[in-house]
């Protein structure tokens, strides 16, 4: 174990929609304290989760920190837009239509591995760096591809500001980035600020850059393949084609190098989406609110990162607490969804995350927005 150097904290840049809980506060704290990071950008959206907040970009000169990018290593968003008006879907009958087509051809969860889809070749399980990753890409990662998961990952109908008909889909990859993630964290040899690395420049440390960017392919490849089954839907079902030049992918929970003042250094975002200059990006609200596409600004001191979205307000267990079923639905009122789920995604209701308008208030100087979008149908899975 190597020893941490205390005698230098990590400048730390803020853009905040309210105060930080203080929880959050004490892990910023420790992770500006932590060995090689050189800056740290608290985006609007930050919140507690684990070791690092959600809502988090930092940089270091050598030393990868896994738990800065999270388990669901490539989670993110992918927008596409169809050659159709909004009204399609303003009547309950097709809205459930939609949703029982949609449960049917994205689960959950696959339990059947009769029912699995092929592989691209961008995620071939034998490029991962350990046979037991192999091995679990192969058996779990087959039977998890074209899922959604559960949590705050959906699929949503959306109306944008000209009422045209967009699908915005949240999800990442699933059991296998938690595999990469704990895959490395038990082979690290460095513990700074109680947090585990691990160093660039050795064996160890790029077999997981190697992993890491295999789990942000497999995550980008599971939404195109939710996407294709909407496409799908849309067309059989209703007659409406998707528009495939506009499309906006990004992904929020990643490290990689990255040119930052002049120099060369590992930027770890997690619950932190991209920001370059005129890069595209989509920060979700909730459920029933407002979501945004937006464009980066490029900010130096941010790490060229912005909000992956509202960011959480409550915890999932006191969202259940405090807002009952009536309450809920009231919450909901004008959004399809599942009734049946009511009871179930109470932990999701849209009061449960922060007022998007004042994340993007907030991070104004990060990116601009260049369309707005709100929710028509809305299908989580359970």
């Amino acid at each position: 174990m190597s020893t941490p150097d205390h005698s230098f904290s990590a400048p730390v840049k803020k853009w905040l929609a309210m105060p930080m809980e203080t929880s959050a506060y004490a892990a910023i704290e420790r992770v500006r304290r932590a060995e090689d990071v050189v800056h740290v950008a608290v985006l609007p959206d930050v919140h507690i989760a684990g070791d690092v907040c959600v809502g988090t970009a930092m940089a270091t000169k050598r030393l990868l920190y896994p738990s800065a990018v999270g388990g669901d290593i490539g989670c993110g968003m992918l927008a596409l837009a169809f050659d159709a008006a909004a009204d399609v879907f303003r009547t309950a009958v097709h809205a459930g239509t939609l949703l029982r087509q949609l449960g049917e051809r994205i689960p959950a969860q696959r339990r059947h591995r009769t029912r699995t889809l092929t592989f691209p070749s961008a995620i071939d399980p034998r490029e991962l760096s350990n046979p037991s990753l192999r091995s679990f890409a192969d058996r779990e990662g087959r039977l998890q591809y074209g899922t959604l998961g559960g949590g705050n990952h959906f699929v949503e109908m959306q109306a944008d500001d000209d009422e045209r008909l967009w699908v915005m889909i949240h999800s990442g990859s699933r059991a296998i980035g938690q595999e990469v993630k704990s895959h490395h964290l038990a082979r690290t040899t460095i513990r700074s600020a109680g947090l585990l690395a691990t160093d660039s420049d050795t064996a160890a440390g790029q077999a997981y850059l190697h992993d890491q960017e295999w789990a942000r392919r497999f995550a980008d490849a599971n939404r195109r393949a939710m996407a294709r089954q909407v496409v799908d839907i849309l067309r059989e079902s209703f007659k409406i084609n998707s528009i495939e030049s506009l499309t906006i992918a990004c992904d929020h929970n990643h490290v990689r190098r990255e040119e930052h003042f002049g120099k060369s250094l590992y930027v770890h975002r997690k619950g932190a989406m991209c920001a370059d200059a005129a890069l595209a990006g989509v920060v979700p609200g909730s459920m029933g609110t407002q979501s945004l596409h937006v464009e980066g600004r490029g900010c130096a001191d941010s790490l060229r990162s912005g909000a992956h979205g509202a960011g959480r307000l409550l915890s999932r267990h006191a969202a259940r607490e405090q807002f009952g079923r009536t309450n809920f639905r009231r919450q909901m009122q004008g959004v399809w969804f599942d009734p049946r789920l009511g009871d179930a995604l109470r932990e999701e209701s849209p009061k449960a995350y922060k007022d998007v308008q004042s994340v993007m208030r907030a991070q104004r100087d990060l990116v601009k927005v260049t369309r707005t979008l709100r929710p028509l149908v809305v299908y989580k899975g359970r």
